[in-house]
């Protein structure tokens, strides 16, 4: 009887292997700038073709290597962060596995130019699929600079699965910022199509939120700084009322690497316990730094998961430390000193420009612990409920009930006739309930309808209408707003314009990633915020992308999840009759665009079994 089992061949072993490191353009780029941040950079350019489908380079003015290690470092397991097993203990580097640049030569065509800064030539190795093709010397400046060109270009079933352009660029500027952001010291610029998406000179870890996500973010950021014997906490949350509808602004580090943990957020969001409601999420950006022997990030070859010798500890203290921050700002609001008399903003063109003199914030560093508990949990707890008694109370009675509702309004007919929905209403004046659903009677029975969902469903289809055929028409605003945002919403708005003009916005571009309001749809209520409205359309349809919607679709929905009349608000009786009529003139009522259900109903003789 033959053999069965064989050894792979090395190139089918490295694709294998790629695929464990390497699952998107954005994959390429996380390794190549860490890379480049393990090398001693102090600038690195990032420039992007085709969301990364086409190209990928990387430059840094890093350490470079000789010709012995540009050729070694695309071998597997070959790598200079560490030389012992003892060494997985101690990691201070980024990258330490040897695997990423063997993963990305075996599936893409890469050009290598790297260069020491005591040496007088650069050597310049050419690859394809794990294959050096060319090796020679040429002139360049020092440190480094990496080509990734035809990703997966020997794999074409898995460059089939590749998102569209703007969802893989999403996943880019994603992990982009997960390494900017604590990483301050390093000047980034980020090219995209010849067009500059991120032009972010070395400051501190504030102005670099700033510079990211808008000068408007300097009001809105408190301070974490807590230093103990086990851990230390530092950077900023925001504001309980600048919290998002999806998980947006959420950055946790620990010793300077982005780290997933549901465990950590939910120490963070347990903070803000009374101030969020139940959709809303806190941003944070979050630096946990902590002795390497303690941690555990050898779990998975991405290294964004993390273990700690002591979580609950790590939990505790994390949850202090942004309780007091909060606690801080909502008993005694401070004087920030940490802002810059001026705070320059990048803009596209790698050019900046002023904002002024700084102003009195809402907010600040917190002040310092000297006797803080060392390792013990129970010392913990104990010093998170010793400093934080008088702020808690302030959350005593937030936590309101919708009143009991007495008596029902409507009529319930005995009737069987079914008929359709709209034509069995019976109930000549609907009824709120908890001022979240609308009841109705009708023939069969009782209805019950949700009225955020129904009038989700309401607004998608209407304004998918309007954007496929005529458009809503536009009512000036006396006072156009201003509304700014960093330069990826800023790009997904100057794709939307066109759309967005269909369902009644007058949106004019002004530059550097501002934008002039001139007009909104006719009808929208004067109690809605425009300016906010359109953040939140722009940032539901950023999450939106992964489902691949389409631009029309994609709007559709991102409007009425965000225009919608929410859960909680009050209605006339005329703005529920609305809501009932145009429900059921709808084409398919049944569900919201998410798929949630818009109304149910109970039979007259389910109700009477209720009373026997």
């Amino acid at each position: 009887m033959s053999n069965i089992i064989k050894l792979l061949p090395d190139n089918i072993a490295n694709q294998i292997a790629a695929g464990e490191v390497i699952q998107r353009p954005a994959s390429v780029v996380k390794e190549l700038l860490e890379n480049a941040i393990d090398a001693g950079s102090e600038n690195i350019k990032l420039i992007i073709k085709d969301s990364g489908k086409t190209l990928i380079q990387v430059i840094d003015d890093g350490a470079g290597m000789t010709e012995s290690d540009a050729r070694l470092c695309f071998e597997r397991h070959a790598t200079s962060k560490i030389s012992t097993a003892e060494d997985l203990f101690h990691i201070d580097t980024k990258g330490f596995r040897g695997e990423a640049l063997a993963s990305i030569a075996a599936i893409a065509h890469v050009e290598l130019v790297t260069r020491q800064h005591n040496a007088d030539l650069a050597t310049r190795i050419l690859l394809a699929g794990s294959k050096i093709d060319k090796t020679e010397v040429v002139q360049s400046q020092p440190g480094t600079s990496i080509s990734v060109k035809n990703l997966f270009f020997n794999i074409p079933a898995r460059r089939k699965f590749l998102k569209s352009d703007p969802v893989e660029l999403k996943h880019i500027v994603e992990e982009f910022l997960r390494l900017v952001l604590i990483h301050t010291d390093i000047h980034f610029v980020f090219h995209h199509n010849g067009n500059d998406l991120y032009y972010l000179p070395k400051s501190n870890q504030k102005q670099r939120i700033i510079n990211i996500f808008g000068k408007n973010y300097q009001d809105k950021l408190l301070t974490v700084k807590e230093e103990t014997d086990f851990i230390n906490v530092s950077g900023f949350i925001l504001k309980s009322e600048a919290a998002k509808r999806t998980a947006g602004e959420q950055y946790l580090f620990v010793n300077h690497r982005y780290v997933k943990s549901n465990y950590l957020n939910h120490a963070i969001r347990s903070s803000f316990e009374g101030l969020l409601q139940k959709d809303q999420f806190p941003g944070y950006f979050i630096n946990i730094d902590i002795d390497p022997s303690l941690i555990d990030i050898n779990v998975s070859p991405t290294k964004t998961e993390i273990k700690f010798e002591d979580e609950r500890l790590a939990y505790n203290y994390l949850k202090v430390a942004t309780k007091h921050a909060l606690g801080v700002y909502i008993l005694s609001p401070t004087i920030d000193f940490d802002t810059n008399v001026n705070i320059t903003e990048s803009v596209g063109n790698g050019s900046s420009y002023n904002f002024g003199e700084s102003r009195v914030v809402n907010g600040g560093s917190s002040p310092r612990r000297d006797n803080y508990p060392s390792k013990s949990q129970s010392d913990a707890q104990k010093l998170e409920q010793e400093n934080l008694k008088s702020w808690q109370q302030i959350y005593q009675g937030l936590d309101t009930r919708s009143n009991e509702i007495t008596t029902i309004a409507s009529q319930i007919s005995e009737e069987k006739d079914l008929g359709n929905e709209a034509s069995n209403i019976i109930s000549k004046e609907p009824f709120q309930l908890h001022n979240k659903y609308i009841l109705v009677g009708i023939k069969s029975g009782m209805m019950i309808i949700d009225q955020q969902n129904a009038h989700e469903r309401i607004l998608y289809e209407e304004n998918l209408k309007l954007i496929k055929s005529k458009p809503h028409p536009t009512q000036k605003e006396l006072f156009p707003a201003v509304l700014e945002l960093d330069s990826h919403k800023s790009s997904l708005l100057q794709v939307l314009i066109p759309f967005t003009s269909r369902i009644g916005f007058d949106i004019g571009e002004f530059g550097n990633n501002t934008f002039i309001i001139h007009g909104v749809p006719v009808g929208l209520p004067s109690s809605v915020n425009s300016l906010q409205l359109l953040k939140e359309i722009i940032e539901s349809y950023d999450e939106n992308l992964e489902l691949q919607l389409g631009v029309e679709e994609n709007l559709a929905r991102s409007y009425a999840q965000n225009a919608a009349v929410k859960r909680g608000t009050p209605l006339t009786p005329d703005e529920m009759k609305s809501i009932v009529d145009k429900l059921f003139g709808c084409e398919v009522p049944f569900v919201s665009p998410s798929g949630k259900k818009c109304f149910i109903d109970m039979g007259i003789q389910d109700i009477n079994a209720r009373f026997k």
